[in-house]
């Protein structure tokens, strides 16, 4: 394990939606919205998620390899203003992420293939992706989009989020497109609930989200999404 990143534990759950009003009624009393939601609670995430010629990303979660890294661009209700290739890095059971800006300009020359455009000074992630890039031709393969309502506690640093109508986008690559074509890409009934934590969850938390009753779950969005375009013929891989 790289001691110089933050590691934290993730566990995911499929909930229906009569268990997430009832967990979210319990959870509004016991934490706080996180400060990004908007006056609905929420806000919409889409991501551009990578993966090499082997699509090393995806098969390695298929196969249940442990040890693990995806790299993928995220923006945030569909503003340029804040833009990030980050890279989620999974060891045992344990999570982290390292991330570096990008301007809008070095994005739209990424989606033209200009991958030079990472090789920045003192940058060491994008030149990481750079390499990959031109080595092991990792490239764009699907849009991941969803709306999430976020809540988060001090104590064990918990972060607890509903991600909600996850869809993917068809023969897309470019996340800023506003004529994107998504389609659902889970079943109507169902919302990934995922929490995040350093060492512990307070009793509390525990109790209200009764993690005894729920079925923990692998649930990612990318392999989701990738599996969904394939199984309707969109995608051979």
């Amino acid at each position: 394990m790289n001691n110089k990143l933050k590691y934290r534990n993730e566990l995911k759950f499929f909930v229906n939606h009569h268990q997430y009003y009832v967990i979210r009624q319990r959870l509004k009393g016991l934490m706080k919205p996180d400060k990004h939601a908007g006056p609905t609670g929420e806000y919409h995430i889409r991501s551009l998620y990578f993966d090499d010629i082997d699509n090393k990303a995806l098969h390695e979660k298929l196969g249940g390899i442990r040890d693990r890294v995806k790299y993928r661009i995220r923006i945030y209700n569909g503003c340029d203003g804040v833009i990030h290739f980050e890279k989620k890095i999974k060891f045992k059971d344990y999570i982290a992420k390292v991330k570096e800006p990008l301007t809008r300009a070095m994005y739209d020359e990424l989606l033209t293939g200009r991958y030079e455009v990472l090789k920045e000074p003192d940058r060491p992630l994008l030149h990481e992706i750079h390499d990959e890039m031109k080595h092991n031709l990792l490239r764009p393969k699907v849009i991941v989009d969803y709306v999430r309502e976020p809540y988060v506690c001090e104590r064990g640093n918990v972060r607890i989020t509903f991600d909600k109508e996850l869809r993917t986008g068809l023969h897309a690559v470019d996340i800023f497109d506003r004529s994107l074509s998504t389609v659902r890409a889970i079943d109507n009934g169902l919302i990934i609930l995922e929490v995040k934590f350093d060492e512990y969850i307070p009793a509390y938390i525990r109790t209200a989200l009764q993690l005894e009753g729920l079925n923990r779950q692998s649930a990612s969005k990318y392999v989701i999404c990738r599996k969904y375009l394939k199984l309707n013929a969109w995608e051979d891989y």
